[in-house]
């Protein structure tokens, strides 16, 4: 699922469509899953956040905005619910469950 702010603020109406219908969805961002979405994966929005605040202090410190990098995240995360996993009848294969940032049961 694509978030913006209609699916963001309509959220659990999505969670509640996916396993009504059960259909596996995954979603960008970590507290989607923490909401009731089955699994995330997407940027680790700490470092993004520590990138803007360091990007931010280099602007206030005189450098040229034009002069700074271009930056892409670096560490990206998957986070599943357990929860959500079995309400939908789904098995997560192992090799999966091991790679994961994040379990929420």
């Amino acid at each position: 699922m694509v978030t913006d702010a209609l699916t963001a603020l309509n959220r659990k109406r999505v969670f509640e469509f996916a396993t009504q219908h059960k259909l596996p969805a995954i979603y960008e961002y970590d507290w989607l899953v923490r909401d009731g979405g089955l699994m995330s994966y997407g940027p680790d929005m700490g470092e993004v956040y520590d990138r803007a605040a360091d990007l931010a202090d280099r602007i206030l410190r005189g450098v040229s905005p034009a002069n700074l990098p271009f930056e892409q995240p670096t560490r990206f995360r998957l986070v599943i619910n357990k929860k959500t996993v079995e309400s939908l009848g789904l098995t997560i294969p192992a090799a999966i469950l091991m790679r994961a940032d994040e379990i929420i049961d």
